[in-house]
C-alpha cells in the first residue's frame, strides 16, 4: 500500500534541487515549437502545463533509437571484438502520464523474457518515475479499456495528483522512498484527499478480455483489410509507441573496423519480415496492420500475461492518415 503525502509547489522546487544535488538528471515534458517533448529540466517552472501527452514516448530512456552493441577491428588473419557497455545516467522521469509509466512493464517483459538484456536493465535500474495523474483526456485515450486509469499507480515510483496547494504524492516503491529520503521534510501528511474525484473521467470504450478471446477466430476477417486501406506503412505509430519493442540489428563497417547497432524497427514496414529469398509472409499492408493488433492484444497476453498496449493514444495522434486505434479496436470488438 502506498504511503500518501502532500507536496506543495514550493516543496516541489526544493525536491528538484535535491534530485539534481544527488546527481540525477530530470527529464520532463517541455513545450516548444508547438510540441510537447521530454527534455532535461532544472526546475518545475520549465515543465509543460496542460499537456495530455508528449508526442514521443519515454521508452528511449531505456531503449534508445540506435544503440551500439559491439565494435570490432580487423587485421590480416585476425578480428578483435570490443563489447560495448551501456551508458546509464541516473535519471528521474517527471510528469509522465500513468499510461506511459505502466508501459515500462511491457518493455521489461520482452527484454527479460528469455535472457536479461544488460543494456536495458542498466538504464532501468538507474531510472525512477515520478508520474503525474491526468486531469483531462481526449478521444485518442482509452487506458480505462485496458485496465489502467488516469490516476493508475502501476509503473510509477511516486505518483503525483495535482491539488490546489500542490500535489497529492503517493510513494509507491523502494525507488520512490529513496527519492523521499533525499528531503523527507518536504512530504507532509496527505490523507483524506479523494484523487478519483480529481482525475479525468474516461469511460471504458470496449471489453478488452472479450476482444482478446475472439481474436484467434478473426484472423481471416475482412475487417483488417478495410481498416488498413488508409495505412501508408510509415511506422510513425511504432516510433511514438511506449510499448513497441521491435528492433533490427545492422552493421556499419569498412575493411578495417565496424560496429553492430540495435535500431528501432516496425512491423508496419514492408521489409520487416522480408526473407532473403524475396518471399514476404506479410506482403500486404493489411497483414502488417493485423500483425500489430494481434501482437499487442493476443500474443502479448499469451506469452507475457499482460497487454502490449496501454491506451495512451500516441499512435492515433501521430498518424498522418488519422487511423484511430481506439475506434478500430471498438470496431473489432463489435464484429
Amino acid at each position: 500500500m502506498a504511503d500518501t503525502f502532500k507536496l506543495t509547489h514550493e516543496n516541489l522546487d526544493s525536491l528538484f534541487a535535491a534530485l539534481r544535488k544527488d546527481g540525477r538528471r530530470i527529464l520532463a515534458p517541455v513545450d516548444g515549437d508547438g510540441r510537447t517533448e521530454l527534455n532535461e529540466v532544472e526546475k518545475p517552472s520549465q515543465v509543460a502545463k496542460g499537456y495530455i501527452q508528449t508526442i514521443m514516448s519515454a521508452k528511449d530512456v531505456v531503449f534508445p533509437k540506435v544503440e551500439r552493441l559491439l565494435s570490432y577491428t580487423t587485421a590480416p588473419g585476425t578480428v578483435e571484438l570490443h563489447d560495448a557497455e551501456p551508458k546509464a545516467l541516473p535519471t528521474v522521469l517527471f510528469g509522465v502520464r500513468p499510461c506511459e509509466a505502466k508501459a515500462f512493464g511491457a518493455l521489461d517483459a520482452v527484454f527479460n523474457w528469455d535472457y536479461r538484456d544488460k543494456f536495458f536493465n542498466a538504464r532501468l535500474e538507474k531510472m525512477a518515475v515520478i508520474g503525474v495523474s491526468c486531469l483531462k483526456a481526449d478521444d485518442a485515450c482509452f487506458c480505462t479499456s485496458l485496465g489502467g486509469g488516469p490516476a493508475d499507480t502501476a509503473g510509477s515510483d511516486i505518483l503525483l495528483t495535482p491539488i490546489e496547494s500542490g500535489y497529492l504524492a503517493e510513494v509507491l516503491t523502494v525507488k520512490g522512498k529513496a527519492i523521499q529520503a533525499l528531503a523527507p521534510n518536504l512530504f507532509t501528511p496527505g490523507n483524506g484527499v479523494d484523487k478519483a474525484a480529481i482525475a479525468a473521467k474516461l469511460e471504458q470504450a470496449f471489453d478488452q478480455p472479450a476482444l482478446t478471446a475472439k481474436l484467434p477466430g478473426m484472423f481471416e476477417n475482412e475487417l483488417w483489410e478495410d481498416q488498413a486501406l488508409r495505412c501508408i506503412g510509415c511506422g510513425a505509430c511504432a516510433y511514438v509507441c511506449p510499448t513497441c519493442v521491435c528492433f533490427d540489428i545492422q552493421e556499419e563497417a569498412d575493411p578495417k573496423q565496424g560496429q553492430r547497432l540495435r535500431c528501432w524497427d516496425s512491423c508496419g514496414f514492408s521489409m520487416f519480415t522480408l526473407h532473403a529469398s524475396g518471399h514476404n509472409p506479410r506482403e500486404t499492408q493489411s497483414a502488417r496492420w493485423r500483425q500489430r493488433i494481434y501482437h499487442k492484444f493476443s500474443t502479448y497476453p499469451e506469452r507475457y500475461q499482460m497487454l502490449g498496449c496501454v491506451g495512451c493514444g500516441k499512435c492515433t495522434r501521430a498518424c498522418p492518415v488519422d487511423m484511430n486505434l481506439r475506434e478500430h479496436l471498438v470496431e473489432a470488438a463489435n464484429v
